[in-house]
Parts: structure tokens; C-alpha cells; sequence
């Protein structure tokens, strides 16, 4: 029934009201270390936006059989880290990566900023990186490559990518959770209009591939992309920087959009993940020039 109701829900055009539902893995099976006790407090779900994380989550979309490719992303919606913008910068992505042939994971992390949060922005960081480690731990169940996991990030969904990616914490060999001994560093990144913050000063050298895209008249957002491209340039590891000229921010997968180039993209990313063979095993990847 899981493989089933994931299928479905890759393919079907979104909606929380859906009768069939995918499968929701929680992070940790007590809760979040440290608020084991909130575990149950339930989410507040409205409209685009899920509020009220206690319990962080990874929902799970399986690609059609005849088009896996062994490849994986955790997706990290945005909302100013005061709610989850869950259903356009969650579940739309992963519906088409998921149609590419790509397993994705929908991650539900924990509000710094929501209404009375117990929470810091910190404890996201350790959401994502443990999504990271569950994804790698459950490779074999999904026929993931465990070398070919990615994460994509949105506006604030952004900030933990970079946290997770520049600033990991290392994976303990001998931890008693098995989880806790996979690495928490992603295979490449994406980023869509990610917000300002957890941006190093110097990018590591062994930093993975970046895609980044952002408008122009984006405030906020352009400025991240622009100093990321700055630093992946001076570190010299691969990047493609997309700035659009309009668009402003929070334009999610382009389809409420009225201008082409926001409409289309979704096909620069996946152009990007083509060329650099991010759906073929190491093993088969041609040698690409950067």
C-alpha cells in the first residue's frame, strides 16, 4: 500500500486534501531529542502552510518504477522559519523531481520563529541533518544510491541546506542509533531564492555542486545567490547561477507565474542534474568539464 499511495501521489497534481496519503517518517520514533514530550502536540495545517512542528517528519515519493534512477533529494520548504509553505515548496517539487525519476523526501523541520516556539533555529539544522542520515541509513529499502542524496531548499528552507552542508556535524562511528553514523553532508545542493543567513564566509573546497536560481528584484533572496556564486567561483567547486530578471520572491515551481522564464525554471534545475549525470551511479558517468 506504501509503494502504491506514493506512486499516486508523484503523479497526481497535489493536495493535502488527497484521499490517498504517502508515507510520514518521523525523524527520531520518541521525538526530537530534548521535546520528546511535544511529540504528540499536533500541526496546524491551513490553506499552503503547515505550522506547529513537534514532531519532525520526512514524507516520502516513490518515482514510477520504470523511471528510478537511484538518485535522492530532501526538499526544505520555506516560510521565514515561522510556518511550511508544505504544499508549493514541498510537495509540487517533489512531485516533479519524483516524475524525473528521483526519490524525494519532504522535510517538515522545527519553527524557530512560529507563534511561542520552544525552538532555535539550530534545531532545524539538526532536522536536516538527520534526514540526511535517515535517508542514507534506508538507502537499500528505497534502491537509493547513498552517494547520490541531494538537498533543495527554498527562502528559508535555503538557510537549512547551508547550515547543513557548510556547517555538518560529524557523524559519530560508534553511536548506538545506527542513523547517527551515516554522514549528514548532501551530494549536491539546489537552491531556490535561499534566504541570507548560514552563508560562510569561504566555501570549503570539497563543498558539494551548487544550482542556484533567484530573481532579480528579489530583495531579500538575489543577494544569497550572487554571494554563493562568489564563494563556489573563489573555491573553484562546481556552480550554475540563475538570476531571472523578474519575479520577485517566493514564485514556488513557476506555475502561477504570468512570465515564461519563471513558468520554465524547473527545466534549468533539471537540465543542471542531467549534465552533471546526478541520475546515473559514479561507476557510468561520463567525465564532465567545468
Amino acid at each position: 500500500m506504501f509503494k502504491r499511495n506514493a506512486f499516486i501521489l508523484c503523479l497526481l497534481p497535489i493536495l493535502a486534501s488527497a484521499q490517498t496519503q504517502p508515507l510520514v517518517i518521523p525523524l527520531w520514533p520518541n521525538g526530537a531529542p530534548g521535546f520528546e514530550k511535544l511529540k504528540d502536540v499536533p500541526e496546524q495545517t491551513k490553506d499552503y502552510w503547515v505550522k506547529n512542528v513537534n514532531n519532525p517528519s520526512l514524507t516520502v515519493f516513490l518515482p514510477p518504477k520504470d523511471k528510478a534512477n537511484g538518485s535522492a533529494v530532501i526538499v526544505c520548504p520555506g516560510g521565514g522559519h515561522r510556518l511550511l509553505v508544505f504544499n508549493a515548496e514541498g510537495v509540487e517539487p517533489a512531485q516533479y523531481l519524483c516524475n524525473m525519476g528521483v526519490t524525494v523526501f519532504a522535510l517538515k523541520y522545527r519553527l524557530a520563529r512560529d507563534t511561542n516556539s520552544p525552538y532555535k533555529v539550530e534545531d532545524a539544522k539538526a532536522d536536516g541533518e538527520r534526514a540526511m542520515r535517515l535517508v542514507r541509513s534506508r538507502a537499500a529499502e528505497w534502491a537509493i544510491d547513498p552517494n547520490r542524496v541531494g538537498m533543495m531548499g527554498f527562502s528559508a528552507g535555503g538557510e537549512v541546506v547551508d547550515m547543513v552542508a557548510f556547517d555538518q556535524t560529524k557523524a559519530d562511528p560508534d553511536a548506538k542509533d545506527i542513523i547517527d553514523r551515516m554522514s549528514a553532508k548532501p551530494n549536491f545542493l539546489i537552491q531556490i531564492y535561499p534566504g541570507p543567513g548560514f552563508i560562510p564566509e569561504d566555501i570549503p573546497n570539497d563543498a558539494p555542486p551548487i544550482f542556484l536560481l533567484a530573481a532579480n528584484d528579489d530583495m531579500c533572496c538575489s543577494p544569497p545567490v550572487v554571494k554563493l556564486l562568489e564563494g563556489y567561483r573563489k573555491a573553484k567547486v562546481p556552480v550554475e547561477a540563475h538570476i531571472l530578471e523578474r519575479g520577485d520572491h517566493a514564485f514556488n515551481m513557476g506555475n502561477r507565474s504570468k512570465l515564461k522564464a519563471v513558468n520554465t525554471w524547473p527545466q534549468r534545475m533539471a537540465d543542471w542534474l542531467t549534465d552533471n549525470n546526478f541520475f546515473k551511479p559514479a561507476n557510468e558517468r561520463p567525465k564532465v568539464m567545468h
